[in-house]
């Protein structure tokens, strides 16, 4: 109701009061957002454990972690317009209801198969979930106090970056019940019930008065285009890349153009579209997109990629490892706070964030070059928080600059657009580096038995193992190794050590040699895994390093200034 003409002494009677319950509604909205943040990287962290339970090849480590991010991603803007339709509160209720069944049906997952099907039903409803929250946000409180309510999701979501790690290898590691990797996942049923008996007790009954329709067809097709990405890019090497692979990969540019023509014509046709189109024409928008596609490929791809380096090559337990991503997850707190003090200087901060993190990667690549296969947790800890300090600094102005190049009137679709390409860019980045790293394990592992292969030699021989016979083993080794990192079930024996184990039974000609020939390949395989595994990791940091330099020169794209009156409620 306008106030306009209105005596100041009847303002207070026509306002309306602020939502009674508002601050207990915020701490029911955190505790969906922290369900997610913690769930979104603790398979990161337990992955190899729960391979090693269930069975499954490397494709099954990356689906773990994509089959989220991805449901999420296609999710997230029909999720919001279903809030619209049918009130945010039910539909929070729905999403805290859902995921928290997803997180059993993920606790007593017998098959790698049920499990990612859990993983993709937790992705759904946490997109529904999830964008009922900001809405709710806005409509509780006043402008006085929504600035405050807004700033709490950063603490939050930074002591979720600190802790998620750290609380799945601790709960792996300590096998409560004997449900080992588990845990992590029924962690969720009773903060799942708290949010469900929460949002009943405090989220206002609230809808919005121009309901959108849903879009439908929009939806399915974007879901497809990316599933048309994602499939071939993490099952390809398992397959051998067949042609099909690299066929569907084509066919997701002709369904994203699709989708495209579809958009345009639903908004022509007066009809709410998935996406305004209108925002396709704003260069600082289109930049935006593939920007944030880039740089959450990249954070993403590499958290993965460095948490199994940690676990298989360095022998890492799940806390151990958990712990090791401390100083990264700090630094990204340290960046956020930085990034408030200088926020003036609006996209040369997202640019210097850049360069510093790519500083941070650098930083671990010249780590492994000096430590070697000595390499131990505490000579990560400065590149680590150097890369974090740099991601904080990144990720503080980015969506504010992004949405300083639309209109008002587009905000609403610009912001979902924008959380969808955040967790799509996750996906992406699980399967593109996931797949590198695997494509290239086998041969580094192979290379590091070659190059250990004259001290082996000489062991042998002290062991009065034949020539030819030494020429053999090394070779049984030299496969056995590397066939046992890419293997697609690491529990099953390959011929390839098999072979060895047959060919090591017919080098021992005395008990002296059957003493030490078993000990001499376990040393030689322990020292080439760690020397492979980190020979790949080098690699895989110099493609981490050349995406950080895209995202930089696509930053120039951006606005320089984000809009004053922007509200940080991402």
């Amino acid at each position: 109701m306008s106030t306009t003409g209105v005596a100041s002494v009847e303002a207070p009677t026509d306002a309306p009061a602020p939502y009674r319950w508002r601050w207990p509604a915020l701490f029911v909205i955190l505790a969906a957002e922290v369900m997610d943040l913690l769930d979104a990287m603790v398979t990161t962290i337990a992955g190899p454990s729960m391979r090693a339970d269930l069975g499954g090849g490397a494709a099954t480590l990356q689906w773990l972690t994509a089959a989220y991010t991805l449901s999420m991603a296609v999710g997230l803007v029909t999720g919001g317009r279903l809030g619209d339709i049918h009130g945010r509160r039910t539909m929070f209720l729905v999403g805290a209801a859902g995921f928290t069944v997803g997180s059993l049906l993920c606790a007593v997952s017998v098959t790698p198969g049920m499990l990612i099907t859990a993983r993709v039903l937790q992705g759904v409803f946490g997109a529904v979930m999830l964008p009922q929250g900001l809405g709710m946000i806005k409509e509780m409180f006043p402008p006085q106090e929504s600035q405050k309510a807004f700033g709490m999701f950063g603490p939050v979501m930074g002591l979720s970056a600190v802790c998620g790690p750290v609380l799945a290898g601790w709960l792996v590691d300590a096998d409560f019940f004997g449900t080992g990797w588990r845990m992590i996942f029924l962690i969720n049923l009773p903060l799942g019930a708290a949010a469900v008996l929460g949002a009943l007790r405090f989220l206002p009954r609230t809808r919005s008065g121009s309901a959108p329709r849903l879009d439908i067809p929009g939806m399915l097709l974007v879901s497809l285009a990316a599933l048309l990405v994602i499939f071939p890019l993490v099952q390809g090497r398992e397959y051998d890349w067949p042609w099909w692979t690299f066929a569907m990969m084509a066919a997701s540019l002709v369904v994203f153009v699709l989708f495209g023509r579809y958009e345009s014509r639903r908004s022509a046709a007066g009809h709410d579209p998935l996406v305004v189109p209108s925002l396709f024409r704003k260069r600082g928008f289109v930049g935006g997109l593939v920007l944030g596609l880039v740089f959450f490929s990249t954070m993403q791809g590499f958290m993965l990629v460095f948490t199994l380096y940690t676990q298989i090559g360095l022998g890492y337990a799940p806390l151990k490892a958990g712990l090791v991503m401390v100083p990264w997850s700090g630094g990204m707190i340290v960046g956020f706070g930085i990034a408030q003090g200088v926020a003036r200087f609006g996209r040369a901060v997202l640019q210097a964030g850049t360069l510093v993190m790519a500083l941070g990667v650098f930083g671990v690549w010249l780590t492994l070059q000096t430590a070697g296969s000595g390499v131990g947790p505490w000579h990560f800890v400065p590149s680590l928080l150097v890369a974090g300090i740099g991601m904080g600094l990144l990720m503080a102005p980015f969506f504010d600059i992004v949405l300083a190049a639309v209109d008002p009137h587009e905000t609403g679709s610009a912001s979902g657009t924008m959380t969808a390409i955040q967790q799509l860019g996750g996906a992406f980045g699980v399967a593109l580096l996931g797949t590198v790293f695997f494509g290239l394990l086998g041969g580094g592992i192979a290379t590091a038995v070659d190059h250990r292969a004259d001290d082996l030699r000489a062991q042998l021989s002290a062991a009065h193992v034949a020539p030819a016979v030494q020429d053999r083993v090394i070779a049984d080794l030299r496969a056995c190794a590397s066939d046992r990192a890419t293997a697609k079930d690491p529990a099953a024996t390959v011929p390839s050590c098999a072979r060895l184990q047959r060919d090591t039974r017919s080098a021992v000609t005395s008990p002296e040699a059957a003493a030490r020939i078993p000990g001499a390949l376990e040393a030689t395989v322990s020292s080439a895994f760690r020397g492979g595994f980190g020979s790949v990791m080098k690699t895989v940091l110099w493609i981490v390093d050349g995406m950080l330099v895209v995202t930089f020169l696509l930053a120039f794209l951006l606005p320089r200034h984000a809009r004053p009156e922007e509200t940080p409620g991402h």
